[in-house]
């Protein structure tokens, strides 16, 4: 059994293509992929930075194939780049650079923002909406598992998260670089879910004015408005709340952007001048690009952070060394159970190798000896343990080798040298 991945981020492409991939509902998605022979089980990640499948399959390589022209059918619904196009914005990943790849998502090592909380919360939601899918199956449940706890290893042994940043918090914090001081600022923050949440956060930190928060969902917005001392509001009041945002954050669910070129324009007519500042961490965006081309309106979108991001990224170089230690180890560990797991057909075809050729040999000559039946069953009990005893050393070993090429080539050489691929365990030497 092989562990693949395909997927994109925020480092293989930009966000006009990413947004176009972005899944809500996941499990119909992934009921279609395992209707495909060559994948077992498959999971999708699909978060503002990054979708990804990962997936079980018998055959990597004609796993490889379904997996491209899956990903550009079923996700890109023929609108994204064709299979063959795909190539030049995601990776392929397969075996124990999979396994070391889903460990870095969920220990937040591969994020745009290292160290930042919200992926692993992203990544257990991937992997339990997959679970109630019906399509997660053993290996993927003990590959997310043990994405979990090597997670909560780097969180614990690592000073990677004693600074937690989230895009949100890195939005933020670029506000703070553009106006100096946020304490006279008024910010309106469009949606109520985790990135929104996490931005309040950020805000309710350095200690921001005013703070509004408009959403399709009343009680969403009231529910998070009170938590920060704020003012929640419906969406049709944006453009009476527009002119009197400093910092307008928006992550919010739609098709089209719920900021137009005209709207941000008609607003700043009633700002009289003064800037704008827009960040757009929604995916599918929600602010319009060509409000890039309005003076005095400052738009950033998710890739604009990854700048951001990086003036940071040497502060935290040494924790993340650390934590890749860590998820090596622990990559060394799923190997090693993989390979365990491989060796169970093996083990149990030679059990039953050894006990055909017992039985074949017992029911050859019993019956030519003459033998009584108390005669038969001390034959039968003779037999056992000789074979019980020939066979318990080889069966340790194989059920104990843990080291990944060494375990697999003594699988190989168990098959070949017990003959259990095919030859007659009755045919006698030379016939």
């Amino acid at each position: 059994m092989k562990i693949l991945v395909l997927g994109m981020n925020h480092r293989t492409a930009p966000v006009e293509i990413r947004e176009r991939f972005a899944v809500d509902a996941t499990g119909p998605v992934l009921k279609k992929l395992v209707d495909r022979p060559e994948i077992s089980e498959a999971t999708l990640i699909s978060t503002c930075n990054r979708v990804e499948l990962v997936v079980t399959a018998e055959n990597a390589d004609a796993a490889q194939h379904v997996l491209y022209d899956f990903f550009a059918r079923e996700l890109g619904e023929g609108e994204g780049p064709s299979a063959g196009q795909l190539e030049e914005v995601t990776y392929l990943r397969e075996g124990g650079q999979a396994v070391e790849h889903v460990f870095r998502v969920a220990s937040a090592i591969d994020s745009m923002v290292v160290g930042e909380p919200q992926i692993l919360g992203q990544v257990k939601d991937a992997y339990r909406e997959a679970t109630e899918a019906g399509v997660c199956g053993a290996v993927l449940a003990r590959l997310f598992q043990r994405a979990f706890a090597t997670a909560k290893r780097v969180k614990n042994e690592t000073g990677i998260s004693q600074r937690p940043v989230s895009v949100a918090r890195v939005a933020v914090d670029l506000a703070k670089q553009i106006f100096e001081r946020l304490d006279d600022k008024s910010a309106l923050l469009i949606g109520a879910g985790d990135m929104i949440e996490a931005a309040l956060v950020a805000l309710h930190d350095h200690g921001l004015g005013e703070r509004r928060v408009a959403n399709r969902t009343a009680a969403n917005a009231q529910a998070l408005a009170d938590r920060f001392g704020g003012s929640a509001h419906a969406l049709d009041e944006i453009d009476r709340l527009l002119p009197d945002s400093d910092v307008v954050l928006t992550c919010v669910g739609g098709d089209e952007p719920i900021l137009t070129r005209e709207r941000v324009e008609r607003s700043l007519v009633a700002r009289r001048g003064r800037p704008f500042f827009l960040i757009d961490i929604g995916v599918p965006r929600n602010v319009d690009p060509a409000v890039h081309e309005i003076d005095s309106a400052y738009l950033y979108d998710l890739d604009d952070l990854q700048e951001v991001a990086a003036a940071n990224e040497e502060e935290r170089r040494r924790e993340s060394e650390r934590a890749e230690r860590i998820i090596y180890e622990e990559r060394e560990q799923f190997e090693g159970w993989m390979v365990a797991l491989q060796a169970v057909p093996t083990i149990r075809d030679l059990r039953d190798r050894a006990e055909a050729i017992r039985r074949g040999e017992i029911d050859r000559f019993a019956g030519r000896l003459g033998l009584s039946a108390g005669q038969v069953e001390t034959l039968e009990q003779l037999t056992n343990s000789i074979v019980n005893k020939l066979m318990h050393q080889p069966i340790s070993r194989l059920r104990d080798e843990t080291d990944r090429e060494a375990g697999l080539m003594r699988l190989e050489e168990a098959r070949a040298l017990f003959g259990l691929d095919g030859d007659d365990p009755e045919r006698e030497p030379g016939e």
